[in-house]
């Protein structure tokens, strides 16, 4: 008796299973990087925020306050809080100028972190 040459139908299944499977991880490796990717852009763009504030606290002169200080700044579209105090050094003619960005107020943790040192105008 002569044997058929070809793939069983077992062995077409478990190949289709394997290219699935290949699929499935592609996929979810490219949703990874969407992700990624737009946290990356919320990052760059609260640090320019936090940059741009304390650009504009340096120009105004001002000796900065021990307490926090908020604001709100519109950029791309969304609602950013800023806040901002100003934290004694060792010496009494310096003081730190602390910058946080946050996407929400009430977010646990601010997206940019940024600190300076001034001296009294």
């Amino acid at each position: 008796m002569k044997r058929e040459s070809g793939m069983t139908l077992i062995e077409v299944m478990v190949a289709l299973v394997i290219f699935a499977l290949a699929g499935l991880a592609a996929m979810q490796s490219t949703l990874q990087q969407t992700r990624q990717l737009g946290r990356m852009e919320e990052k760059i763009l609260a640090s320019w925020l936090a940059d741009n504030q304390l650009v504009q606290l340096r120009l105004e002169k001002r000796w900065p306050a021990l307490s926090w200080s908020e604001t709100t700044v519109e950029a791309a579209g969304t609602r950013w809080f800023v806040r901002w105090q100003g934290v004694e050094t060792a010496l009494p003619q310096l003081r730190a100028l602390d910058v946080e960005v946050r996407r929400q107020k009430s977010d646990p943790a601010p997206l940019a972190t940024l600190r300076t040192w001034v001296t009294p105008p």
